[in-house]
């Protein structure tokens, strides 16, 4: 057997080939994403503490230690001040006028074939910043995250990648962010498995697993190798108290549900009155600010706060306080429009709730129970995973975090309970409640998205013909006779409409002349349901299997009800299909 040197135009072509495989490409843009993201996140923290310099004195990350000991209108109007500014970013500068997050990046991913702006994520992470800066009571992470999907889209559109590889490189920003922020690399991979892109495939894992470490390594190098909190040694007393997780769970998973209601409620309010949407998040930020006249915790993402719970610093009666007072800040602040994320509050509130949990269980049970602290832990935890709507990654933050196989199992089972409660009850994170109050659906993909977005008035055709109510059985035989079609639309004097006549309708009488001057139009039409023109076409096309009718007439809208149109159920088949099939193509057309 003799030994063949390979040609030279071979190993080329070899290498060609290897370097224009989608997953090489996709590894080196995820490692290339994975550090911008994470030197992304570095700057959002600077321009954090910088424009906290200017609303607050400090760049100081112990806010509640430093505010205080300001004066008392210092605390009430840095808020608001950073309010006003935040407001007048977003109607001049930000198109909508509403600061965007996590949710935004779950609809893109799903729904819009991971296509997000880099422009809107600047000005997103701009407004994050001020607000938070200014002491509005929300997370940086979700801002974060939205930064980082920003940017792996910006990249994903350059290359013209479809919408499966622009997914994963989605996902890529979104777990370099997290990673980067709490310093946990693997929570990061799984959030955004979990969140973002909805399934663990190997070809999305490997990408998103190389990001996470790249935005992993550039924090540390730059931050240190520290975890988001240093928590103490703590280790469970005894295995009889895992009952106590199992109810702390339960705890956990009423207030989650109480904090995500609170923000819904928060912003309904806000919705309902007259003032301008710019003015708002000033508004808000007085009441931010008065709450932290007396409890400065509430103030900025709150770590200090948290940290000093999770070591069992905080009286029992104060943690109490902290929870309403923490609810009602955020509540306040996402509801009136500030910039922020969800993320950071849920591990404030979660802890808290755990502390004061922990004093009551070492009240009852004091050789049993285990330091409060470790509750306020379990509780972290127990809370952030159903808002979030990922207990799999908070698992694993629990876990990095941590570092204590028997608390990590503490964690998981207040975690699973949380979470299944949650579930029950409102089906739903508060992410995907976001996006349902918004007329967004994630529920059946794009295909649903499709049947939802899709109007009746796009697709309704003009081959129809109206007919006054006081028609003659002979004038409606004659159009019969000419017409192309056999469906008439019957309306009053004020082009009304009535109902719908068809051959079947009246075939008893057509051809008898003796009830010609007996029988109108409007005796004769059937009553059938209307199409609205602003229905979507997943409502069209359920009235008209539920009616069982073929062609159905579109209105403007059921007050007037004036015919603009008619519907027929093959053509809107055909315009859902033909629709589907667009995007199964975009789909396979990676490049």
């Amino acid at each position: 057997m003799t030994f063949q040197i390979p040609r030279l135009d071979a190993v080329v072509a070899q290498w060609r080939s290897f370097a224009r495989n989608d997953q090489v490409v996709l590894s080196a843009l995820a490692l290339i994403i994975g550090a911008a993201v994470g030197y992304g996140t570095i700057g959002f923290r600077l321009l954090l503490g910088l424009i906290q310099e200017v609303f607050i004195g400090f760049s100081s990350h112990k806010v509640a230690t430093l505010a205080a000991e300001l004066e008392w209108w210092h605390v009430l109007l840095a808020p608001a001040a950073g309010g006003l500014f935040v407001g007048l970013f977003l109607k001049y500068l930000t198109p909508g006028g509403n600061a965007e997050g996590v949710a935004q990046v779950i609809e893109a991913g799903s729904l819009r074939g991971g296509k997000l702006t880099l422009r809107r994520g600047l000005a997103v992470a701009t407004v994050s910043a001020a607000s938070l800066g200014a002491g509005a009571s929300a997370g940086r992470e979700g801002p974060v995250v939205h930064l980082g999907a920003t940017a792996a889209s910006f990249v994903a559109q350059r290359f013209k990648f479809g919408p499966s590889l622009a997914l994963t490189l989605l996902g890529c920003g979104v777990a370099s962010a997290v990673a980067a922020s709490f310093n946990a690399p693997i929570a990061g991979v799984f959030f955004a498995l979990e969140v973002v892109i909805g399934h663990y495939a190997l070809h999305a894992f490997a990408p998103i697993v190389i990001a996470s470490v790249a935005g992993t390594i550039v924090s540390r190098v730059h931050l240190g190798d520290f975890p988001a909190f240093v928590l103490p040694d703590y280790s469970i007393t005894s295995l009889f108290e895992l009952p106590a997780f199992l109810l702390l769970g339960i705890l956990c998973s009423v207030v989650a549900m109480i904090f995500m209601w609170s923000i819904m409620f928060a912003t309904d309010t806000v919705e309902r009155t007259p003032v301008p949407k710019w003015l708002r998040p000033a508004i808000g930020g007085l009441g931010v600010g008065l709450i932290a006249i007396f409890f400065p915790q509430v103030l900025g993402v709150g770590y200090e706060a948290t940290d000093d719970a999770l070591k069992g610093l905080i009286p029992f009666g104060f943690l109490i306080l902290l929870v309403i007072a923490k609810v009602t800040a955020t509540a306040i602040t996402l509801g009136s429009g500030f910039g922020g994320g969800v993320f950071s509050p849920s591990l404030y509130i979660g802890a808290m709730t755990g502390g004061a949990f922990g004093y009551v269980a070492a009240s009852a049970f004091p050789e049993l129970a285990s330091s409060p602290g470790l509750y306020a832990i379990v509780g972290m935890g127990a809370v952030a995973a159903p808002v979030l709507g990922a207990p799999i990654s908070t698992v694993l933050m629990m876990f990095e975090l941590i570092g204590d196989f028997s608390v990590t199992v503490a964690a998981m089972i207040a975690i699973a309970v949380a979470s299944i409660v949650t579930h029950q009850i409102l089906g739903q994170s508060f992410f995907a409640w976001q996006l349902n109050r918004q007329g967004v659906s994630l529920k059946g993909g794009r295909a649903r998205q499709i049947l939802l977005t899709v109007r009746a008035r796009h697709i309704m055709g003009d081959d129809f013909r109206t007919i006054a109510e006081n028609s003659s059985i002979s004038h409606i035989r004659h159009l019969l006779r000419t017409a192309p079609h056999d469906h008439f639309f019957v309306t009053d004097a004020d082009g009304h409409y009535v109902g719908k006549i068809s051959f079947s309708d009246i075939r008893d009488v057509a051809f008898d002349t003796d009830v010609d001057t007996l029988i109108n139009a409007r005796d004769a039409a059937r009553k059938v349901t209307v199409i609205e023109g602003d229905d979507n076409l997943e409502r069209a096309l359920s009235i008209m299997d539920a009616a069982g009718e073929n062609h159905l007439p579109v209105v403007d809208n059921d007050r007037n009800r004036v015919v603009i149109g008619i519907l027929h159920h093959n053509r809107a088949l055909r315009e859902y299909n033909k629709a589907l099939l667009s995007a199964h193509a975009e789909e396979h057309d990676e490049r």
